[in-house]
């Protein structure tokens, strides 16, 4: 019981702080060792990350635009719901995958500094290594799924003079 009224009174403490969180800049979160107080804070941090990933991660960029392209191609090419649902989960882990792997970046540069050590460079690798085998197994699953009806489209073409 007494566990219970020491995580109310820091919960309430958490709640003050929230006008002072709200006036911070955009990627800056002074008070990020707390939980966010609402629901709502919540998915403001979480845009906040996707805003940070998507203004300063090359990669995370490509993968955002290849994700949309194959889904449109996808849709215009009349792809069954579950195979879009596929090619869009498929998607959606290549660049979970990329969150995750900006996020470790953050955290082993936070730790290690301006120093090189070895278990830096394979935390590093790993979590590379582990966008490159989600984006492989994308491009395989659209390849997949577009590909067959996309062939389909362009022999038609070809065969009516279009191309």
């Amino acid at each position: 019981m007494s566990q219970d009224l020491s995580t109310q009174s820091k919960r309430s403490d958490v709640k003050t702080d929230t006008k002072k969180t709200d006036a911070k800049t955009q990627f800056k979160r002074d008070s990020a060792w707390q939980v966010a107080p609402t629901l709502w804070s919540s998915f403001r941090y979480a845009g906040m990350g996707l805003t940070y990933a998507f203004q300063t991660q090359r990669n995370f960029r490509i993968h955002t635009m290849l994700g949309l392209a194959s889904i449109t191609l996808g849709t215009l090419l009349h792809l069954t719901m579950v195979e879009l649902a596929v090619i869009g989960l498929t998607c959606g882990a290549v660049l979970s995958m990329e969150l995750l792997n900006t996020a470790l970046e953050a955290v082993v540069d936070l730790t290690v500094k301006q120093t090189y050590h070895d278990l830096a460079k394979i935390a590093k690798d790993c979590a590379a290594a582990a966008v490159l085998v989600a984006a492989i197994v994308a491009l395989l699953v659209g390849c997949m799924l577009i590909l067959p009806k996309l062939w389909i489209v362009v022999v038609a073409l070809v065969s009516r003079g279009f191309i």
